[in-house]
């Protein structure tokens, strides 16, 4: 049956959304994969990195573990090791998830400064920043030939059968 908990959808959509862009990846040429454009982090590389390197931060807040150093200074990487990369900080990302109640408040240190937010506002950023970049990176795949683009919406994910 398919979920019907909101929080599991997010979770699983944004898991099978960004494996489908970087599925699209895999094909391109190494020019393709850095080629800079006026939209995102630049590129589909950098793009990509930045939404597993937000994944994991925010990981480590929902598991109220020290925060590992953000990812965005690593040399370049193959689609292969971003897949790998993007794997592992989903998997992390829905353990921890639902770990405490949704009302529970966390705190993120950055730059100095000490935040908090509720579980719940932790996981809706996340996940709505990843479709947020996701976007960018549509676009810069049509930009570099990608046709048909991967499936990336809830409604596209629920009429896959809702793939975890």
């Amino acid at each position: 049956m398919p979920p019907t908990d909101p929080t599991l959808i997010l979770l699983a959509h944004d898991r099978w959304a960004t494996r489908n862009i970087l599925n699209a990846c895999e094909p391109l040429a190494f020019e393709q994969l850095h080629r800079k454009f006026e939209m995102g982090c630049g590129t589909l590389h950098d793009t990509t990195v930045h939404i597993i390197g937000a994944m994991r931060v925010w990981a480590d807040t929902l598991g109220q573990r020290q925060v590992r150093p953000w990812i965005d200074e690593a040399p370049r990487r193959r689609v292969a090791e971003l897949v790998a990369l993007h794997a592992e900080a989903a998997t992390d990302l829905a353990a921890v998830a639902l770990s405490g109640p949704l009302d529970q408040s966390l705190q993120r240190e950055r730059l100095g400064t000490v935040y908090t937010y509720t579980r719940a506002t932790i996981i809706m950023h996340v996940t709505t920043h990843g479709m947020h970049h996701r976007a960018q990176m549509l676009n810069m795949l049509r930009h570099v030939g990608v046709n048909p683009l991967p499936p990336s919406s809830v409604v596209e994910w629920s009429l896959a059968g809702c793939p975890e």
